[in-house]
């Protein structure tokens, strides 16, 4: 029969190539990070295209956006690769040590990181992982000094940072906390619980607040995700914050309700001098980017 697939096999290479041009959305961002030129790339998506018998992207200049087929595609590769991956490292285990010094923004350093450094810990015993929570800047300083392996970076410049070697594996939607009773209407000045200068959730409420002609002041400033939202509860002002790290004691705002709406921020990864540096940064580098793609 002509449309008989049943000998057909889905090659996890082209499989890893084709999330990697998913998540970093074009076929020469994919090729640095998985060590091909864009003309393999192209063959290989071309190749599961052929196979499969839809088309997996939407070319878009010079980027690329998954398909219906595509999207579809993506989440049970993610599966295939995360299965095959951790059954090789339960396997090579023995053979990984040493210490990853990883990078994190504070904001970040939660459930989802905290989740996929216990799933690392379990696969590789002897790893020794090395945690540094600063802000996005200092922490991209420290990985082009060398004093850092990995770090994850935060900003609404994603797209600029996967183009000089990042990696984008996940988009936060910002959205206003807001403490409960507190009416966004009657403040003016609105106050803000915020973070410090340059910190990308601040710029995108000062940016969306100053656009649509809402006169606001910085009411409280801290450091943390953790010291933001505490000020949303105590009533002292509303916060800019990823919708999938708010506290559920907080009312998130809906996209246009009250406030403006406000951009995504995307978090990126980033290897010391271009790779992963060993054989456990770049375990850990994969299993980060797969832990924070099932954010959705």
């Amino acid at each position: 029969m002509a449309n008989d697939k049943t000998g057909l096999q889905l090659p996890l290479d082209h499989l890893r190539t084709f999330v990697v041009a998913a998540e970093t959305g074009g076929f020469t961002s994919a090729g640095r990070i998985v060590h091909r030129t864009q003309a393999a790339v192209s063959m290989q998506i071309k190749r599961l295209e052929s196979e499969l018998g839809q088309e997996l992207f939407h070319r878009e200049g010079r980027g690329v956006r998954p398909t219906q087929a595509g999207e579809l595609l993506l989440g049970y590769a993610r599966r295939l690769l995360g299965l095959h991956d951790e059954a090789l490292a339960a396997l090579v285990k023995p053979d990984v040590a040493g210490t990853v010094r990883l990078g994190a923004p504070e904001d970040f350093a939660g459930a989802p990181l905290a989740q996929a450094l216990a799933r690392f810990a379990r696969a590789h015993p002897r790893v020794l992982v090395e945690l540094h929570c600063e802000a996005t800047p200092r922490l991209l300083e420290s990985l082009a000094a060398g004093r850092l392996d990995l770090t994850l970076a935060t900003g609404t410049d994603g797209a600029a940072r996967t183009e000089s070697g990042g990696r984008a594996i996940h988009r936060a939607p910002l959205a206003w906390a807001v403490g409960r009773g507190f009416d966004t209407h009657l403040t003016r000045p609105l106050p803000l619980a915020v973070f410090h200068q340059g910190c990308p959730y601040r710029r995108a409420a000062e940016s969306a607040l100053d656009a649509a002609g809402i006169p606001w002041r910085a009411a409280f400033s801290t450091p943390s995700l953790s010291g933001a939202l505490a000020a949303v509860r105590a009533g002292l002002g509303v916060a800019p914050v990823p919708r999938s790290l708010a506290a559920p004691d907080c009312r998130l705002l809906k996209e246009d309700e009250e406030l403006p709406a406000l951009v995504d921020v995307d978090v990126t990864l980033h290897c010391c001098r271009g790779g992963a540096g060993s054989p456990a940064a770049a375990l850990l580098a994969d299993l980060l980017a797969e832990a924070f793609a099932d954010l959705g």
